[in-house]
């Protein structure tokens, strides 16, 4: 269970699968960010040893991912552009703490959502998409990212009070929620 408050926009997949060139640009730059964000966490965080254990694998299949979407913009013969910023990100950060121990907690809860919604928006795809290479890339990455989301919320009990994960956890999501319902329809993982 994703634990989103709200569905995507309607029209987010319809603006997607309209420009699938420049959700895949955005997408790999995702897949790179998500291996900065572990290497971030890793070398702000690292005597937690099952952080570090779980950033560094995460981090490698990030990367992986990276690869592979990259993969397919050559082979669609799409250069890659530079990265933009993401508002929905950039937003669901404003409401971080930034104080110890909170902010860690935050970091982990932020990441579980950022993962939630990409797997909510794969599923989205898949079901938009035809059969072919596109929907299997999609499929494929889909339970990565519903992995991803338990993984954070597993360290995110590993290092705080369950109820402390949980409430924070139910704020963000409305925070979240919020986000999502305020977006632009773009051509965007999380826009």
């Amino acid at each position: 269970m994703l634990r989103l408050k709200c569905e995507s926009n309607s029209g987010w997949a319809s603006a997607a699968l309209a420009d699938l060139d420049t959700l895949l640009i955005d997408h790999v730059h995702c897949e790179k960010k998500a291996a900065s964000t572990a290497l971030s966490l890793i070398n702000r965080y690292p005597e937690k040893t099952l952080l570090v254990d779980e950033m560094i694998t995460h981090a490698q299949e990030e990367l992986e991912h990276f690869a592979l979407v990259l993969g397919y913009l050559k082979e669609r013969g799409v250069a890659l552009r530079r990265d933009s910023a993401d508002p929905y990100v950039n937003q669901l950060l404003e409401h971080a703490h930034r104080d110890e121990p909170r902010r860690l907690l935050d970091a982990l809860i932020v990441a579980a959502l950022i993962e939630a919604r990409s797997c909510e928006r794969f599923q989205l795809l898949v079901d938009a998409l035809p059969p072919g290479e596109l929907r299997d890339l999609f499929d494929g990455l889909m339970p990565s990212e519903a992995r991803h989301f338990t993984m954070f919320l597993t360290l995110a009990r590993e290092y705080f009070p369950a109820t402390e994960v949980e409430q924070r956890l139910e704020e963000y999501t409305l925070i979240e929620a919020d986000i999502v319902r305020a977006l632009p329809d773009e051509a965007r993982m999380h826009g």
